[in-house]
Parts: structure tokens; C-alpha cells; sequence
């Protein structure tokens, strides 16, 4: 394959001219350019993009880290980056994690290793001990809470907004709330943790850990939630579910076992997907589009480290 100084030699120009030929310089020859040009065409010659970004020190490349690929939430907010990084003339590199270390490690290398500009994780697994050995590196970019790291990051409060859901379904009469949540570590399900906790406390509830459900994260849990719901001798009376999928699991497979909702028990999702708005679940709406586009921005600025909190709005509909 040709290179610069094969093209310069069949153009008898030097490596300079060549070099701003291909740069689209202004000061060079008409001729001179024609020749440059001739010779490329003879030799087929295609620049090789890597390098011309890497001698500009830029891949043009932003890195996507997400644990699941098929999951609705994470699927809203890779739109809203892959939007604005067209917008922007960037490119996506995406990582699944399956929340394992080893995978989110290796999206914080290709930064190390500047194959990519920025990193933008949208929910972690490795802790920030790990984390802080890769900032030095380019951008990295939070969907949480973050704004105790040298990152950027775009959240919503956690703690308010579970602890606004639980005062929410308790106003409405229930004094027994239970919670279906995706996992058990995370710093979005600790503030949650601590919101429930809290809130048990201010209400004079005791702490039942059997009205905790955990890895609820699509459709088909909700029938695991139900089911055990069933073996109770003692079931709660609402239930706030971090999932709007899981959520319409639980109402389809309560109306299958003859569970009134929300007579028997009440329901809220959260996210607001489309299948909340389907199937009349009360929900929390929390623009995830629109995050997704202000996480790219903050990838993009290589200059600042910002943290911006998103609001999120009550859905009411029929299931509480």
C-alpha cells in the first residue's frame, strides 16, 4: 500500500505538499495539487483516518458503557446521546457490562489508551477507588450522582424522588409499602434504601425485608413478585416498583390471580416508558431522552466538569 512519500515521489512534489494537499491547504499550487491528486488516483491511495485523528489528538469516538443493551431504560438514554452526538458529528462506541468489572474496565482503558475522547457510564459496577485511576485520561460522564468526583455527571435525587413516591402512596392511605427494585448495590439503590428506611421511621412502620423485592427489571418478574406477594400472611397494600416493566408484569399477573388493582393493591412504576401509558400505570416520568443528550454534552467538553439534577414529574393514572 502507498504511502505519502510514494505519492510525493510519483508526483515529484515534496512530503509537504502532499501532506497539505490532503489537508485541503489553500496554498498550494494548481498544479501541484493536480499532480498529487493524479498520483493518488494511480496508486488507490485512501488516507487512513486513525492516524489523522490521532496526529490532531481526537478519535472523533465517544465511549457508551451500559450494563444491558435490551433493557427500555437504557434504550431511551442511548438515544438521547446517539442523537446529539450525530448533532455534534461524534461517533458511539458501546459496552456492554452485564455489570462485570473486567467489562467496564476495558472501556475505561480504550480511554487510557486514547482510542476513544470520552467515557459516558451509565450505570457502574467498578467502585471510584477504580474509577479515579482513569480521570486524568478524558471526560468521563455519570448517569448518578457524582458530584463528590473529579467527573461530570448527569442525575436525578434518588433519595427525594423515592422518598417523594413513598409520602405519595402513604397519603393515599397506605401504611404498608413495600418496593421492587433492579439490584441490591449501586449508589442509586443505597439512596433509595436509606429513602425507604427513612421513611418507615417517620411513619412509625417497622422495617419488613420481605416487602423488598430484588432484581426486578423486566416484564416477566412481575409474576415472581405476585407469586410471593400470594404467600404472605401479611402482604403489603402498595408497592413502588423502579421499573415500568416490571411494574405492568406485576398489574398483568395480579389480574390473572384475581388481585384487585389498586383495591387490593396499589401499583407505581416509574420512568414513564410506553406500556405505563398502555396499561394506565401511575408513574414517574423521568425524561431519559433528554438526559442522554446532556451526558454527551458534558463528554464533549474536555474543558469543565459539571453535574446537573433532573427533575422528575408524578404520573397519575389508575393503578394507585
Amino acid at each position: 500500500m502507498a504511502n505519502i512519500k510514494d505519492i510525493a515521489k510519483r508526483a515529484g512534489v515534496s512530503v509537504t505538499t502532499v501532506s497539505r494537499v490532503l489537508n485541503n491547504h489553500p496554498y498550494v499550487r494548481e498544479d501541484k495539487r493536480e499532480a498529487v491528486l493524479q498520483a493518488m488516483e494511480e496508486f488507490n491511495y485512501q488516507r487512513n483516518i486513525n492516524a489523522v485523528h490521532l496526529s490532531k489528538g481526537e478519535t472523533l469516538l465517544i465511549g457508551v458503557v451500559v450494563p444491558f443493551t435490551n433493557h427500555p431504560y437504557f434504550g431511551l438514554l442511548v438515544e438521547g446521546v446517539a442523537n446529539e452526538a450525530m448533532k455534534n458529528n461524534y461517533k458511539l462506541v458501546l459496552f456492554q457490562s452485564n455489570y462485570e468489572e473486567e467489562r467496564e474496565i476495558e472501556a475505561l482503558k480504550m480511554l487510557q489508551h486514547k482510542q476513544i475522547d470520552s467515557l459516558i457510564i451509565c450505570s457502574r459496577i467498578c467502585g471510584w477507588e477504580v474509577i479515579s485511576q482513569f480521570t486524568g485520561y478524558g471526560p468521563i460522564v455519570f448517569c448518578e450522582d457524582a458530584r463528590s468526583q473529579n467527573v461530570s455527571s448527569t442525575f436525578i435525587d434518588h433519595y427525594m424522588t423515592f422518598t417523594n413516591a413513598l409520602e405519595y402512596l402513604h397519603n393515599k392511605g397506605h401504611q404498608k409499602i413495600g418496593y421492587c427494585i433492579g439490584r441490591r448495590s449501586g449508589a442509586n439503590s443505597r439512596q433509595r434504601g436509606k429513602a425507604y428506611a427513612d421513611f418507615l421511621s417517620r411513619i412509625g412502620e417497622s422495617y419488613n425485608e420481605e416487602y423488598i423485592f430484588y432484581e426486578c427489571l423486566n416484564f416477566e418478574h412481575g409474576e415472581e413478585v405476585v407469586q410471593r406477594l400470594l404467600n404472605m400472611d401479611n402482604p403489603p397494600s402498595a408497592l413502588l416498583v423502579t421499573s415500568d416493566f416490571a411494574a405492568a408484569g406485576t398489574v398483568t399477573s395480579c389480574r390473572e390471580k384475581g388481585i384487585r388493582i389498586p383495591e387490593d393493591l396499589a401499583i407505581m412504576g416509574f420512568d414513564n416508558q410506553p406500556i405505563a401509558k398502555i396499561m394506565h400505570i401511575t408513574t414517574l416520568e423521568i425524561p431519559l431522552v433528554q438526559m442522554g443528550k446532556k451526558l454527551l454534552l458534558q463528554a464533549i467538553d474536555s474543558e469543565s466538569r459539571t453535574h446537573e439534577e433532573v427533575s422528575v414529574k408524578l404520573i397519575e393514572r389508575q393503578t394507585v
